[in-house]
């Protein structure tokens, strides 16, 4: 069924189909690969910042922030060229498959110190490499399969995409519980090890499950292309594996230093040229016609939007990690829960929210009720700032000498949760119906890049917050919280255009 007739769908119609039995071999494969990524990421800011003599790396609260902005923003920006190279050349099923791969080597060279000779930061930035490849080929492309999966779009797809959402979630709760209490409690080793296990089961998994995605994914969407032109594609990707490779040993031995916190600036300048500079080729010299071109300026917009939405909903990992682990009373009886714990509250309020959720937007979509897309947003950003307005008066309380009780931190992820479950989902979902379908997983890319740009402004914000300053803390959360409420109404004054040019493909 073509797009255009998918829209004459009647939505009871859609809604009462079952699901494709593809859709839960997606499922599994990404809540190992998010139980895998989400069990490493628990760790990573803590085992940076931790002394040399407790096993870790000892950097400064700034640097270690710079990294994990830089670690997050490259994890999604190399989603553009890994919906690229799917498109041209793999399929998305074949991405997913060898991105799968390339991060399960990735979390076990993390864990070689453990077997081997080999320094710790060695290990560490090459196993954050080749995560960073991997992910690139494996996440825009799951996604994209899951929108093939439902071509006559409608709440049918929002549904699905919100199921597909619990298990990215099941399987983000999951890691940091294991990775983060072997991390913290054994050797932080043995959490990078056991994210990679996990990795190595989704794949098995996806093995065993790939043949309900039928064709799916399963050929490059630019299909005919000449011999010269799959040969010169494979030259470039080559190309840049071998600079990524020179520059990783120049790092390494030290023949080259690479300031983190001006890094990370720089790739924040980086993420915003190539957007803007994608964004604009598509527009002007895509081939797009009048409608196409609305439906991308609406995309570009919950670019933006998405951009500063994880800007502030990304200090789970980094500011938010510190302030449990630091300022968070965390003893109870004979038992210490681990900082990285916390990671794990997120995810579990989306796998316990998500269905009433995907229930809600169908039930409201039949009473012709359902909020459109940017006013969705616009509720995520309200949300987000009502998370960060209790982290003020956590804040406070820290700031007066006293340790904050785990409750402020329960209440700042339900509210965030409930900002992610309005704008995530509903955001990919949107991508896949507004795009050209030439451009699908390279529109993907650019969704994911918005999540590299809010990444990378997290990690600098974290950055900013000074453990000798605690006094700080209060106005470095209101801030967050300002902008967010004025990005929310931001959205609301744009809905009413932003629903036109999405006219269709709602």
């Amino acid at each position: 069924m073509s797009k255009d007739a998918a829209i004459n769908t009647p939505l009871d119609d859609a809604v009462r189909q079952s699901h494709p039995a593809g859709l839960y071999t997606l499922f599994f494969t990404e809540l190992w690969e998010r139980m895998s990524y989400y069990g490493m990421r628990a760790l990573l800011v803590l085992f940076m910042v931790a002394a040399v003599e407790e096993g870790g790396l000892g950097f400064t609260e700034k640097n270690a922030a710079a990294i994990y902005g830089i670690y997050s923003a490259a994890v999604y920006l190399l989603a553009l060229p890994g919906g690229w190279i799917a498109d041209r050349l793999l399929g998305q099923q074949n991405a997913v498959w060898y991105g799968g791969i390339i991060i399960a080597a990735g979390h076990f060279a993390m864990a070689l110190p453990l077997f081997a000779p080999v320094s710790d930061q060695a290990a560490f930035f090459t196993g954050l490499v080749l995560i960073v490849v991997g992910t690139g080929l494996l996440k825009p492309n799951i996604s994209t399969i899951v929108g093939e999966l439902y071509p006559e779009g409608g709440a049918r797809q929002d549904a699905g995409f919100t199921i597909f959402y619990m298990g990215i979630n099941l399987g983000a709760f999951a890691g940091p519980l294991i990775s983060g209490w072997l991390g913290e409690n054994i050797d932080w080793h043995y959490g990078f090890g056991a994210a990679g296990v996990g990795m190595v089961i989704g794949l098995i998994q996806y093995r065993i499950m790939r043949p309900k995605l039928g064709e799916a994914g399963l050929y490059p969407h630019a299909a005919g292309l000449s011999p010269a032109a799959v040969r010169m594609s494979w030259a470039g990707i080559g190309a840049f594996c071998v600079l990524l490779t020179v520059l990783l040993v120049l790092g390494l031995t030290e023949t080259v230093h690479y300031p983190a916190v001006a890094l990370a600036h720089g790739t924040k300048y980086f993420i915003i040229t190539i957007a803007a500079i994608f964004f604009g080729y598509v527009l002007f010299f895509g081939g797009l016609d009048a409608d196409e071109k609305k439906r991308v300026l609406v995309i570009a917009a919950l670019f933006v939007g998405a951009a500063m939405f994880w800007a502030g909903f990304e200090q789970a990992g980094t500011s938010l990690n510190l302030f449990a682990e630091r300022y968070t009373e965390r003893v109870m009886g004979s038992f210490t829960i681990p900082a990285s714990w916390f990671q794990s509250l997120n995810p579990f309020f989306i796998v316990t929210l998500a269905p009433l959720f995907a229930w809600a937007w169908v039930q409201l979509a039949r009473r012709h009720l359902e909020p459109s897309t940017p006013f969705k947003f616009a509720l995520g950003f309200f949300l987000l700032a009502g998370g960060f307005l209790v982290m003020v008066f956590a804040a406070k309380l820290v700031s007066s000498g006293e340790k904050a009780l785990p409750f402020w931190l329960i209440l700042t992820y339900l509210l965030h949760t409930t900002g992610e479950l309005c704008l995530s989902p509903v955001g990919l979902s949107s991508v896949t119906k507004l795009s050209p379908r030439r451009y699908t997983s390279q529109m993907m890319g650019t969704w994911f890049m918005g999540s590299a740009l809010g990444s990378v402004m997290a990690g600098l914000i974290a950055g900013d917050f000074d453990e000798h300053n605690v006094q700080q803390m209060p106005d470095l959360f209101m801030s967050i919280v300002t902008t967010s409420v004025g990005m929310g109404i931001v959205f609301v004054v744009l809905t009413p255009a932003l629903k036109r040019w999405s006219r269709g493909c709602e």
